[in-house]
């Protein structure tokens, strides 16, 4: 059984026990449980059931696994002929969760 499901703006597919990396949740601490109810689309290999547009009833039950920072991006801003330049850096911040029960 899979579902596809939606977290602040991003899409994701998920099946039971599967390891996901999404944004920062920052009320979550490691090991404890989360609901996400905004089910797009369950399907277990035969049937189909999309919602209209979420899935009436439907809900994914994960597990926070950790907190992890992503690869350092390197922003460069530069002016031509002016001696203007500038360098940061940024780190995104993402929580893994397992996906533990896909309810429909």
């Amino acid at each position: 059984m899979y579902a596809i499901i939606r977290d602040r703006g991003m899409q994701y597919r998920v099946e039971q026990g599967q390891v996901l990396t999404i944004d920062l949740i920052e009320s979550a601490e490691t090991g404890s449980q989360i609901e996400l109810g905004e089910v797009l689309l369950i399907g277990d290999g035969e049937t189909v059931k999309v919602g209209t547009p979420l899935v009436r009833g439907a809900m994914v039950r994960a597990e926070v696994v950790s907190e992890q920072k992503g690869e350092k991006i390197i922003v460069f801003r530069y002016r031509n002929k002016k001696r203007y330049r500038r360098r940061t850096g940024h780190r995104q911040r993402y929580t893994q969760i397992k996906i533990n029960e896909i309810i429909a």
